[in-house]
């Protein structure tokens, strides 16, 4: 909520070229949490199923091994960034030459944020599998607000400069981890000796992890990366149109997305305890967020105009207001999606998804630049579209054949 009021205000200080670069930014910081190579999600399983089934005790050693590797994980993505920041800021993002050189200052800032960012992914999955979604859900409404909040508060008071907008997104960051860590340090409990490292358990979530990691490589990428790839064909100036409905549409994801962060470690520790409930909790989730996203996006389809009209202004709506309804439609699918993919990792069969996800890429992508090559805008966002409506259908079939198997 807080960016329909800051976003504006970022708009008529930076400009729109500077707000596209940012959104920019914050996909980002987002994408290479993915350097967490799954451990996140595999902390919850893995902690989830010990809680279940009376192993507590193993607890502590299992999320210190987690947390460590996600700092390992997490500085090798910072690294990466940090070394395509000057070709990502020169050359990749068609930038104008008088904002370049801050691009690249902004992307190397950024690179700091990725190890704060797979760290504190790491600690959330430990909050999840032990249930406290009130705490998990009010770190990550704090992050939000920052996220919006601390850009325009550091336009209010150093001016308008990129780099230090971005440098308060990484303060965010860096608050949020000490709070996480907080957090997790009360939940977990050392009752005997000092928790120490282990490559059985290692073993075990990068097991998962692997799979789930070509997911989370490939998923965000579908996200996220049309962007770029729209920034590159025409120009940054026009990625503003497409990535601020877009951002602003995908905050409606937070109701699925409560949903489903509470969904998977409780179905995991139902599915290892009484495995016919498993199937009912799955479907009696599905039905509410297919319900909820139908309602609310239909409303946002249908008053794309005078929303951001009353929003960003009438030029604004004019050229952005057809590409936020053909999203809307999408976002019903989106949402929908996460349900079965929940599911699916609640078995433990991540491999499934990094299947699908792998064959959706070899199309998207080729497809993605024919249409934004003959249609323009419209073509980014119809090919979108098209995209998570095939992957909710597909991850739905196989959510049922994994519920299937899991209840024989």
């Amino acid at each position: 909520m807080l960016g329909i009021i800051t976003i504006p205000y970022l708009l008529g200080h930076l400009g729109k070229e500077a707000l596209g670069i940012l959104t920019m930014v914050w996909a980002l910081i987002g994408y290479f949490s993915l350097f967490d190579f799954g451990l996140g999600r595999g902390l919850t399983q893995q902690v989830a199923t010990k809680l279940a089934t009376g192993l507590a005790e193993q607890v502590p050693s299992l999320v210190k091994t987690g947390l460590l590797l996600t700092a390992a994980t997490g500085l090798i993505g910072g690294g990466l960034l940090a070394c395509l920041a000057n070709v990502l800021g020169y050359k990749w993002l068609n930038v104008s030459i008088p904002l370049q050189q801050s691009v690249v200052q902004s992307l190397l800032i950024a690179s700091l944020g990725i190890p704060l960012t797979t760290l504190t992914v790491g600690l959330r999955g430990v909050l999840e599998a032990y249930e406290d979604f009130k705490t998990a859900n009010l770190l990550r409404m704090l992050l939000g607000f920052a996220t919006f909040g601390l850009p325009a508060l550091s336009i209010m008071v150093f001016g308008t400069s990129l780099v230090i907008v971005v440098t308060s997104l990484i303060a965010a960051r860096l608050i949020s981890l000490g709070a996480h860590a907080h957090f997790v340090n009360k939940k977990v409990v050392v009752k005997q000796q000092k928790p120490k490292f282990s490559w059985t358990d290692t073993r075990a979530l990068l097991i998962f992890g692997i799979w789930l990691t070509i997911s989370n490589i490939i998923s965000p990428l579908m996200v996220t990366g049309d962007r770029f790839i729209l920034s590159s064909v025409l120009g940054a100036g026009l990625v503003a149109y497409y990535t601020i409905p877009f951002d602003a549409l995908f905050r409606l994801l937070i109701i699925p997305g409560a949903f489903t962060v509470a969904l998977f470690p409780k179905l995991t520790s139902v599915i290892a305890t009484d495995r016919q409930a498993s199937k009912r909790l799955y479907q009696k989730c599905l039905k509410v967020v297919a319900t909820f996203m139908t309602v609310i996006c239909s409303f946002t389809a249908v008053g794309s105009y005078w929303i951001i009209k009353l929003w960003l202004g009438q030029d604004f709506a004019r050229s952005s207001w057809y590409i936020a309804s053909i999203l809307s439609v999408g976002l019903i699918f989106n949402g929908i999606a996460q349900v079965p993919l929940v599911a699916i990792h609640a078995t433990g069969n991540a491999r499934a998804t990094a299947m699908i996800h792998l064959g959706e890429f070899l199309f998207y992508i080729p497809l993605l630049f024919i249409l934004l090559r003959y249609v323009g805008l419209p073509g980014v966002a119809i090919i979108w579209g098209a995209r998570v409506g095939v992957d909710c259908l597909i991850l739905l079939i196989f959510a049922d054949k994994c519920m299937l198997k899991v209840n024989k």
